[in-house]
């Protein structure tokens, strides 16, 4: 009988109980597990976009405080604005300032969807998904507004999937952090409009020359049209192109009832209306003045975003400067006109510039047979020099080509014009021949309107500075640095560094007087040498033109004539230490204590020299040379100076009865106040009956020097009033001679003169004020003994003066003798006179101060 077997297998299983035991559970059905791989390929995509797209996209929470980049804005003396530093135009605006058809406009145009989305509009990213992958060109996208304001401002513009990944990551989570409206205000703001316009109010100025809420809705809806790229939609090059664009945004307002259809028939029936494309207001006016401040806030506050919040082109500084409109007009152009009359006479002096034109002629000499090609690129060859005036009606200009006997010229504004062989027929300076022959096709000329043609002007190749100070505050009023500042930035003003000549004078005898000598002390004008060393031996000094000397005179003698060996006499009696520690106190210059330099020998600056004259002026307290008064931040805090406070109530309309609001008087005593009104005493004279004569009928109180240095190479004028202060130099930028006739009297004064006739108009005739302690005494001029039984006349060559001492230095001698020009003296009118004093005169005359 056969065994039958059979096996079985059992597994036993050992149920855990708990938190395990679900979860062994659970993975024992499928669908779990399912979750789980899904989960797991979740994680994984998760990560995998963090490090390729999300990985180290900036903070969104910067956007909160965001502020563009802005341009300084610099206001003048009056608050009124005068130049603006930018590379880029900008203006920024809040959201409520938008006009309302405006923001409709950009949604049409550029994301109708804006206040539904959440940064992302997914319909469009398929769309134009679908179209990249049967497109080999540039890849399209479906960006939305806030993808734009995340690419411009955080990702950048990188033509990329990862570009348009990160930025669509970015975007969804600005909508997380910001409202519509602020993000809209943040797009507005910064977003490329072309013709270096960023937002939509500096594109309104460069488009239209308008402000946004002046403009049209067709204007309106053409600024919309410009983020697609505003070279494709030029109003002037591409014209219908861009209509056609515009008008497609009205219906997209229409259709999304933005507009109704009236508003729609009136703003497609528009031409666009933009004006030729023009540089910003204000760019060329106080050129110098504005270029010595963009120095200056570049070394305070630096020159891009790199250097600080506070930069100079992007910081939005709002600059207020003591720049006065009014005299800088009439400083550039006394100076410029003075410079015309040196040099008038002397010939052309050649182009101002040469620029090869393609296809155009290099030569136009009379030999040539006549040319009529004209070159096509001429305009923006002139363009790019940048070279033009302001002065008068001059006009930069390029040749663009000759025909027979005429020029053909054309001027920055694509205009062209003719300059005919008789307008350009004056000599070339130190060549000869006449400049028609000598200009070529290229050349950049000035020219001046004559007869329906143009002619020929000569730009000066002498040049020169002049500073306008306060001399109460030291605020430079105008500055001129140069004929022209398109011509060249060098600021002959602040940069040049010239000798002074005799200007240096009045500064080398404030030294003298603070050190024991009067207005009245007898100095020899003679022969004068001093032993130099074995190697230098000796060296003996003169007067201007070679003179030897004329005799003993007295101090004031010797400034108003500007005798040289008066001068070094009273410095080496002074001691050269001390002099040029005068001179460095007042700013002028530090200078070894060379005899020479009390001739003017060491170099320095129109401004510094003006400074010291106003320090002069100001009874010796010195305020430094300023041309910015404060700087604010774009929220209207003053950053500097550092110390700066406002003068409370300074403004206030009417009077409170309380007390007068005085604010801090920060300047330094430099030199004694009794001394300093001595040497304006003295230089009150020079104006008078010394070497500046020229300016005596100006008919004010008035101090001032002439200065002409060696050669002569610069010849100088500063002075000036209470109110005003100015000094002013003439020289060639390589120093040659002027000409053994050039003066500072005669060449610089009279530019003093022509500025100051027009500055000093309305004002008031006002006298320096002497400071307590003055003695004021009659003394005879040419002795300087004081004088018993005369009085002062308004004669400026009368016998008897008035002369400022010290307390205790007055001359003692009492003296009653007739003048040399026979002063008649009669014994009744002696004993009449004798019994009254001083005092009672100068109260019945009004005062002296």
């Amino acid at each position: 009988m056969a065994q039958s077997s059979s096996s079985v297998n059992f597994r036993i299983r050992r149920e855990v109980s708990g938190l395990q035991g679900h979860i062994e559970r659970a993975w024992q059905r499928w669908w779990v597990k399912t979750l789980v791989v899904l989960g797991g390929i979740g994680l994984i995509g998760y990560a995998l976009l963090w490090l390729l797209f999300a990985r180290n996209l900036p903070s969104v929470d910067g956007l909160r405080a965001y502020e563009p980049p802005l341009p300084t804005n610099v206001r003048s003396i009056e608050g009124l604005p005068i130049h603006s530093y930018a590379r880029e135009r900008r203006v920024e605006l809040a959201y409520d300032e938008y006009p309302k058809l405006l923001v409709s406009a950009f949604l049409a145009a550029e994301d109708r969807t804006f206040f539904e989305h959440h940064g992302i509009d997914y319909p469009g990213i398929v769309a134009a998904f679908l179209n990249n992958l049967k497109s080999s060109g540039r890849p399209v996208g479906a960006s939305t507004i806030t993808q734009q304001v995340a690419k411009n401002l955080l990702v950048g513009n990188e033509v990329s999937y990862v570009r348009k990944a990160r930025e669509a990551i970015l975007a969804y989570r600005i909508e997380d952090s910001l409202t519509k409206e602020q993000i809209l205000e943040l797009y507005l703001n910064q977003i490329p409009l072309g013709r270096n316009a960023f937002g939509v109010e500096a594109a309104s100025h460069a488009y239209f020359d308008k402000e946004l809420n002046e403009l049209t809705l067709g204007q309106l809806a053409y600024l919309a049209i410009l983020p697609k790229g505003p070279a494709n939609y030029d109003p002037f090059r591409n014209t219908e192109r861009a209509l056609k664009r515009r008008n497609f945004v009205l219906s997209e307002m229409l259709r999304n009832r933005f507009i109704d259809q009236a508003q729609f028939d009136q703003a497609s029936a528009e031409p666009i209306g933009a004006v030729v494309r023009q540089t910003p207001k204000f760019e060329r006016v106080g050129g110098y003045f504005v270029e010595e401040v963009r120095r200056q806030l570049i070394d305070k506050f630096g020159e891009n975003e790199k250097a600080g919040p506070f930069s100079v082109y992007s910081g939005g500084l709002w600059v207020r400067t003591s720049f006065d409109t009014r005299l800088q007009q009439y400083a550039q152009t006394a100076l410029r006109d003075g410079l015309l009359r040196y040099d008038r006479g002397r010939g052309w002096n050649g182009p101002l510039g040469h620029v090869d034109l393609e296809g155009a002629p290099t030569s136009a000499s009379g030999d040539e047979e006549p040319v009529a090609k004209v070159s096509q690129n001429w305009a923006q060859a002139l363009a790019n020099t940048n070279i033009g005036f302001d002065y008068a009606n001059w006009r930069s200009a390029i040749v663009i080509a000759r025909t027979g006997d005429s020029f053909s010229i054309g001027f920055a504004d694509g205009t062209t014009s003719t300059l005919p062989k008789w307008g350009a027929q004056m000599p070339v300076r130190n060549k000869g021949g006449n400049a028609f022959g000598a200009i070529m096709v290229g050349d950049i000329i000035a020219v001046a309107p004559e007869a329906g043609v143009y002619t020929l002007r000569s730009v000066p190749r002498v040049s020169g500075g002049i500073v306008v100070e306060q001399p109460q505050t030291g605020r430079v009023l105008a500055m001129q640095g140069g004929f022209d500042s398109r011509l060249g930035s060098f600021n002959r003003a602040t940069q040049a560094m010239r000798q002074p000549g005799s200007t240096i004078k009045p500064i080398v005898y404030s030294a003298a007087l603070e050190n024991g000598m009067t207005p009245s002390s007898i100095i020899v004008d003679g022969p004068f040498c001093v032993y130099q060393g074995a190697r230098l031996g000796q060296k003996c000094f003169t007067n201007f033109g070679g003179g030897r000397g004329s005799g003993p005179h007295t101090m004031r003698w010797g400034i108003e004539q500007s005798r040289n060996l008066m001068t070094v006499k009273a410095a080496s009696q002074t001691g050269m230490e001390r002099v040029v520690d005068t001179i460095d106190r007042m700013g002028v210059g530090k200078y070894p204590p060379f005899l020479s330099i009390a001739l003017g020998a060491g170099e320095t600056t129109v401004q510094r020299m003006v400074n010291a004259f106003s320090i002069i002026a100001n009874q010796g307290r010195g305020h430094p040379s300023t041309l910015i008064d404060f700087v604010q931040d774009r929220h209207g805090k003053v950053i500097w100076p550092d110390n700066w406070r406002p003068c409370n109530r300074c403004n206030t309309p009417d009077w409170n009865g309380k007390a007068m609001p005085r604010p801090v008087i920060r300047a330094r005593q430099v030199i004694d106040p009794i001394t300093a009104y001595q040497m304006v005493h003295i230089t009150e004279g020079v104006i008078q009956r010394g070497t500046a004569t020229v300016l005596r009928d100006l008919n004010r109180p008035m101090m001032g020097k002439t200065g002409t240095s060696t050669g002569p190479t610069n010849v100088w004028f500063i002075g000036g009033t209470p109110q005003i202060m100015a000094g002013l130099y003439i020289g060639y930028d390589k120093p040659v001679s002027l000409g053994g006739y050039a003066q500072g009297g005669t060449i610089a004064a009279p530019i003093f003169k022509q500025f100051a006739e027009k500055a000093y108009a309305g004002l008031p005739p006002i006298p320096f004020r002497a400071p307590p302690g003055v003695r004021l005494v009659r003394v005879d001029r040419a002795s300087g003994k004081q004088v018993y039984g005369a009085w002062p006349s308004d004669d400026p060559k009368a016998s008897v003066i008035w002369e400022a001492f010290k307390p205790e230095s007055e001359p003692r001698r009492n003296v009653a003798r007739a003048d040399d020009a026979g002063l008649q003296r009669e014994a009744k009118p002696a004993r009449r006179a004798a019994t009254q004093s001083d005092s009672d005169f100068l109260q019945r005359q009004g005062g002296i101060y």
